[in-house]
């Protein structure tokens, strides 16, 4: 639809047409490869293929342009945890399993190397200064974590986990493992071993 498009350029025919989705996406990768400091608003702009008046139009500032990243980022990393998680079909092993893998899909997902988590990489470092970004760092944060564990008291229902756990302090756990995935990548351990991590800890999790 014509509103979904931004439009650039008085030449003569009709003007480029740019899908604000897509400049987004290109968005959150410049910000995921160099963080948000060392992101500016000209090389976004080159790698969305928009100038800079546009781009501005578009999301507005360069922080305003982070935090829409930084949301975009976190329904798709949610999405993978909520379609692992929620399987009523999987185990909690598999289950969790699956989180693991999927989140590791995404941290190596990029070209070269290993990207980890987006928000990790970028939001905490930005936190300490900026109260807006570490706000919504926490409030995502705790909503993975109560992911987790709604799983884990599904578990202990069902008699999957003994029923003297505890599911709160084990989600919190199971999100501190991811997070350490997520800088081990970086740091440069490869999937296969950070999956055979992720297995190890699913067993010390499950009992």
């Amino acid at each position: 639809m014509a509103q979904n498009k931004i439009s650039e350029g008085k030449g003569r025919g009709r003007p480029r047409a740019y899908d604000p989705q897509t400049a987004l996406q290109q968005a959150l990768g410049v910000f995921w490869s160099t963080g948000y400091s060392g992101a500016s608003l000209d090389s976004i702009a080159t790698a969305a293929g928009m100038n800079r008046p546009s781009l501005y139009a578009a999301f507005g500032d360069k922080h305003a342009l982070y935090i829409k990243a930084f949301e975009e980022y976190w329904a798709q990393a949610s999405a993978a945890v909520h379609e692992a998680l929620m399987d009523s079909k999987l185990t909690l092993r598999e289950a969790l399993m699956g989180f693991y893998e999927g989140q590791l899909s995404i941290y190596f997902s990029g070209d070269g190397q290993p990207r980890g988590c987006f928000a990790i990489g970028t939001a905490t470092t930005e936190a300490v200064e900026d109260p807006e970004i570490r706000d919504i760092l926490a409030d995502r944060l705790d909503r993975l974590d109560a992911d987790l564990e709604t799983r884990l008291r599904a578990a202990v229902d069902s008699g999957e986990l003994n029923g003297d756990a505890d599911p709160e302090a084990l989600a919190v756990l199971a999100s501190s493992l991811l997070h350490s995935l997520s800088i081990r990548a970086r740091a440069g351990k490869s999937r296969a071993e950070l999956t055979e991590l992720a297995r190890q800890a699913v067993k010390v999790i499950c009992g």
